[in-house]
């Protein structure tokens, strides 16, 4: 079982999900069963199924809850896009979070990839 809170990945995430939390306060109090929810639980889901992925016992099945992360992170990543095009989140704000989440994604694929060669 590995410490998930050792893993670089879950610390990039979960320090993503905090920034997306706390740039969601913002949104539009009408979104707050659409949108922020949506936009929370997938970036939360992140960190989460790293965690999760982390407490299995093998690797093939860390490897699944790590897809799992990274599906949760395209969906943030669009859900993002939605709210800056909506002009919910700043251009800027966007930016920075869009790039955070992309380098988590890349992280994911690394780890996603260094699982299977070890296989």
């Amino acid at each position: 079982m590995k410490n998930f809170r050792e893993l670089k990945v879950w610390q990039k995430s979960h320090q993503t999900t905090l920034d997306v939390y706390r740039s969601t306060k913002l949104f539009p109090k009408e979104e707050l069963y659409g949108l922020t929810s949506q936009t929370r639980r997938a970036s939360a889901s992140i960190p989460a199924n790293i965690a999760e992925g982390c407490g299995r016992g093998t690797d093939a099945d860390f490897a699944r809850f790590l897809q799992m992360a990274m599906g949760s992170a395209s969906e943030l990543e669009y859900h993002l896009l939605l709210a800056c095009d909506l002009g919910f989140l700043e251009t800027s704000k966007h930016q920075k979070l869009a790039s955070e989440v992309s380098e988590v994604k890349r992280m994911l694929t690394a780890l996603i990839q260094k699982l299977k060669a070890d296989r």
